[in-house]
């Protein structure tokens, strides 16, 4: 079977550190381009924007989309149009029409759509799902906790409007949650802490619930030193399940059980070539909805400005 010629839409610090080593070591690929209007990508064709990619490399197969959130659908659209089969960074999109309006598009144009959720691909969160789903799920705790500064220093998209500030690493967390735990979750009520010189939050707190009772609390911040901290702790009936390190470890009743290297972006690729070989769709929006249940309803409050 022939590789899969892929090129990168945007060349940012997330391409770099997990999107080329992905690509580079997944046999199903080939790398060949890359767009992006203020750097460039050693090794390989280099364009300014996909318009001028996809005139310049006309045998290209896919593209994956790692531009800021604000700018993703105009970019996602015009691949489709081309007939490309397209890989969506989280968030897949600024709104959520966005995302159903490329849903159609690719469905009408029959090429591969994935909205890809790295963090469903960290290694405890499956035997999570799978040790859950036989459990009565009292309370989960979300508290997910990250430092700005170190993970997206100088870009001031995130705190754009769509940029999504805290929600950016939180909705790491709702990809877990959305996953993991049964049944559909609804917002009962959240805080959200705007730094006055930003247009996206700098923290948030949302009380949840599913259609069994379940309690859930998520407590996210933006701007924790020292230790990061990625924890979600479920309590059941049958005991209590935490996973930690965004989902690498899987303990239960504090025993460890899957502790494992990170995966996560090498697995959204071997997908994806599943997804372009049959010309197939995942797109699941259930994270992203819980954020703008959160936008919607939340309380906003101003907090001081943020200084990087």
């Amino acid at each position: 079977m022939n590789k899969i010629k892929i090129a990168l839409v945007g060349v940012g610090k997330i391409a770099r550190d997990q999107h080329v080593p992905a690509i580079t070591g997944n046999p199903a690929f080939e790398l060949v381009a890359a767009a992006s209007p203020n750097h460039k990508l050693d090794g390989v064709q280099n364009f300014p924007d996909v318009q001028a990619l996809l005139a310049g490399v006309p045998d290209l197969d896919a593209v994956a989309i790692c531009t800021p959130p604000q700018i993703r659908y105009d970019i996602a659209r015009f691949a489709l149009e081309q007939g490309q089969h397209v890989m969506l960074e989280k968030p897949p999109g600024a709104t959520l029409n966005e995302v159903s309006a490329l849903v159609d598009l690719a469905q009408r144009k029959s090429v591969a759509l994935q909205a890809t959720w790295h963090s469903r691909e960290a290694a405890g969160v499956e035997p999570a799902r799978r040790w859950l789903a036989n459990r009565n799920v009292r309370s989960v705790q979300v508290t997910w906790k990250e430092d700005v500064r170190v993970w997206h220093p100088g870009q001031t998209w995130i705190w754009k409007a769509g940029g999504l500030g805290v929600f950016d690493p939180g909705i790491n967390a709702m990809s877990i949650i959305t996953r993991i735990l049964p049944g559909s979750l609804v917002l009962r009520d959240a805080e959200l802490a705007f730094p006055a010189n930003c247009e996206a939050p700098v923290a948030a707190t949302l009380r949840l619930t599913n259609e069994f009772g379940a309690d859930v609390r998520m407590d996210l911040d933006f701007l924790q030193t020292g230790p990061q901290t990625w924890d979600i702790v479920v309590d059941t009936d049958d005991g209590r399940l935490t996973l930690s390190k965004g989902g690498s470890i899987l303990r239960l009743n504090d025993d460890p059980l899957i502790e494992a290297p990170d995966r996560e972006y090498p697995n959204l690729y071997a997908r994806f070539a599943d997804l372009v070989h049959s010309s197939r769709i995942d797109v699941d929006v259930a994270p992203f909805r819980l954020v703008a249940d959160a936008f919607m309803r939340g309380r906003r409050v101003v907090v001081e400005p943020f200084v990087e």
